[in-house]
């Protein structure tokens, strides 16, 4: 599967925009004390944008800007032959970035997303504007396979089901993840002291609040059920 097959099964912008958020508030009271976390959210990455990240410490990562204009996802398997490190000329493969949309061109360069060259971390990339009726992506030829990375990086987002998420979470944290807990948020509900006890008995509300107002998720009473 590549950035072809994930531009037609990723969700829309509202949805893409509240998984984002699910993904990071869920990391954030899994693992509350990491300062680094496998998926952030920044609801205040520069006037008028939001970011979704995902960075797994192997230099491997994606990242979502929303912006007024629509959305621009950029993803980078590091191992890829389509890398800018494997490629003869050291530049993005060919027609991944070419057609991007003027309105998205400053986020090609953005220093987060570039090496101190400026060359840009990217193997597949994708772009919606707010008037599209679907997910755009440049006109490339593969080197063979699936290797722009976009299958596995994209997972969790594609599938978009608390049970894949529940499968990664147990699997990287090493531990039981409430299934119950996760629909909760997933399904945009608030936040409550319930659901992070669910997720997580060694914290609570109060210490991961300060993070979860970062990421722009609701908190709400902790009288509130979780959904089974």
């Amino acid at each position: 599967m590549t950035v072809y097959d994930v531009a037609r099964r990723l969700p829309d912008i509202p949805r893409l925009r509240d998984l984002g958020r699910a993904l990071a508030v869920l990391d954030v009271v899994l693992d509350p004390d990491s300062e680094d976390r496998h998926h952030l959210y920044d609801s205040a990455w520069a006037p008028g944008e939001e970011v979704a990240l995902k960075r797994d410490g192997a230099g491997n990562e994606y990242s979502i800007t929303f912006t007024a204009f629509g959305a621009y996802v950029r993803g980078f398997d590091h191992e890829s032959p389509m890398s800018p490190y494997a490629t003869e000329d050291g530049e993005p493969w060919p027609g991944v970035l070419d057609s991007v949309p003027e309105v998205f061109r400053p986020q090609i360069g953005h220093r987060a997303f570039t090496d101190e060259t400026g060359t840009p971390w990217v193997t597949a990339c994708m772009w919606r504007e707010s008037a599209d009726a679907s997910w755009q992506h440049g006109g490339i030829n593969f080197p063979g396979g699936d290797q722009d990375g976009a299958d596995w990086l994209f997972g969790l987002l594609t599938d978009g089901t608390p049970e894949a998420f529940q499968d990664w979470a147990e699997d990287y944290y090493e531990r039981p993840v409430d299934l119950g807990a996760v629909r909760h948020l997933y399904a945009t509900r608030p936040l409550t002291a319930q659901v992070v006890t669910a997720l997580n008995p060694d914290t609570t509300l109060a210490a991961v609040a300060d993070e979860v107002a970062k990421i722009g998720y609701a908190m709400g009473a902790p009288a509130a059920q979780v959904s089974e």
